[in-house]
């Protein structure tokens, strides 16, 4: 190794223990929380008001991990750490190729510099294990077409068929394969034969039958589970990163010395369509449904497309001489800004359930009435009722910080049904108790703090509020 490359892998792993090995024992949020409920209670049948919660293969990684490491908030992220550093050797083996051969270090530290990026590495969520495996997928894609060698077509059709599986809004990464195999054949630029692929295809597809079907019978019923707006260009724009690659242009343009050889059309459409994709084909999706599902999380898989898209324009107009400066400078930048200098122990999360289940028990008795507002959409009549039994999905986010007090579970939004409750509550047990407890996000605790402050019952009771993050805990006594 030469001296900047030991400098380059010095600067990698000061980047991955701070951003990313420091974070991970930081407290669960409320998706992880879910992980945590998806481990302990497999297969609950609460999970039929969100059914497409336990659909992943990811599971069976943090579960083994906290089998092996006890169930701790590091155990059940580092499979999603592991599986992004692979990911990050993926990705820099795909630079080299499709790219240059001294491009690998600056896609590795362009992909970090994306906070989005780093954040499912330390998320107890499948996102992580998506972009490794994607990433993998897409590495030997181009070796089969390359050497046309049939262990790395097996691979490919084995990591093919296993992403839809990791979550059910991958399939749009399917584009990328069928578009890039189809360009390098057409443009005769491989040797395997048009019936080894449509083999490999149909492979594939027959494997992702019982995973269509699943996604095709909860679709039928998505918008039960709605909880985000119709996203609009603006939306589609900004989540594509595209004033980051803009940016990057600028720069590369501004330094440059010459330029290398001009893209390869399909190496560069095969980055482009990585980028594309997923976000494209989820707000296409999102609009014609009616249902929105254009967030990060779900078009996660185009992170790296956008890594190694920034990485083409800097390697269009840079000299080689100047990539690892490059990349070394841009590791160096990315961990100045990302690194939460002012913590020693960065959080993965504003929602620090850890600490408000700590000071809730520190308030509440055995006897007080505490009142949980659940944070997920899906907690709504017919689905919650004020008998719905504990613990069950709707209540997972009180499960592993666990809370005193008699718990009586809230909708995620007032109805009337709920605020009947709620009379019913304040009439049988606060007024009775003299104090009582409300726990839960911020927002949903203030929209039940000012319908309380309403009530007559309650005119003269004294309310205190600790807030952790986004998570507020409010104290009521009476005089």
């Amino acid at each position: 190794m030469t001296v900047r490359g030991a400098w380059l892998a010095a600067l990698l792993a000061a980047f991955l223990a701070r951003v990313w090995l420091m974070a991970l024992p930081s407290s669960l949020w409320v998706d992880e929380l879910v992980t945590v409920f998806v481990l302990r209670f497999p297969g609950h049948p609460s999970f039929a008001a969100a059914p497409q919660v336990p659909q992943s293969i990811y599971y069976a990684l943090p579960k083994m991990s906290w089998a092996l490491l006890g169930d701790s908030e590091a155990a059940l992220r580092l499979p999603s750490m592991v599986a992004m550093c692979a990911g990050l050797y993926f990705i820099a083996r795909l630079a080299a190729r499709l790219i240059h051969p001294s491009a690998a270090w600056l896609a590795v530290f362009a992909c970090l510099a994306f906070r989005n990026f780093d954040y499912f590495a330390v998320d107890a969520r499948p996102y992580g294990l998506g972009i490794a495996v994607a990433s993998a997928s897409v590495l030997f894609l181009i070796r089969w077409l390359d050497q046309a060698r049939w262990l790395d077509a097996a691979a490919f059709v084995v990591l093919a068929s296993v992403l839809w599986r990791i979550h059910l809004f991958y399939w749009p990464f399917y584009l990328v394969y069928a578009i890039y195999a189809g360009m390098r054949f057409v443009r005769r630029e491989t040797s395997v034969k048009a019936w080894h692929i449509a083999l490999a295809a149909l492979a594939i597809a027959a494997a992702q039958i019982p995973v269509a079907l699943t996604a095709l019978d909860i679709s039928r019923h998505a918008g039960e589970h709605a909880f985000n707006e119709l996203p609009t260009l603006r939306n589609l724009f900004y989540l594509l990163h595209a004033q980051v690659l803009l940016i990057c242009l600028v720069a590369a343009w501004l330094l440059k010395r010459r330029a290398l050889n001009p893209w390869k059309a399909s190496d560069i459409t095969l980055i482009l369509c990585w980028w594309l994709a997923c976000p494209v084909a989820l707000y296409a999706y999102s609009r014609l449904a009616g249902n929105g599902v254009l967030i990060m999380r779900y078009a996660s898989l185009m992170l790296p497309g956008v890594g190694l898209l920034a990485t083409a324009i800097a390697a269009r107009f840079l000299p080689v001489a100047w990539m690892r400066p490059a990349a070394l400078a841009t590791g160096i930048v990315a961990l100045g800004f990302l690194g939460q200098w002012t913590t020693l122990w960065p959080p993965h999360e504003h929602d620090d359930w850890r600490d408000a289940a700590a000071f809730e028990r520190s308030v509440a008795s055995a006897d007080t009435p505490v009142l949980c507002i659940s944070p997920f959409i899906e907690a709504q009549p017919p689905v919650w009722t004020p008998s719905y039994p504990l613990p069950g999905f709707l209540s997972s986010s009180f499960l592993y910080y666990p809370i005193s007090g008699v718990q009586r579970l809230l909708p995620f939004q007032p109805s009337a049904e709920s605020e009947r409750y709620a009379e019913r509550l304040i009439r049988d047990e606060i007024v009775r108790s003299g104090k009582f407890v409300t726990y839960g996000s911020t927002r949903a605790v203030r929209i039940m703090d000012e319908w309380f402050a309403q009530r007559p019952e309650l005119a003269h009771w004294r309310r205190d509020q600790a807030q952790f993050d986004m998570i507020s805990v409010g104290v009521y006594r009476a005089p």
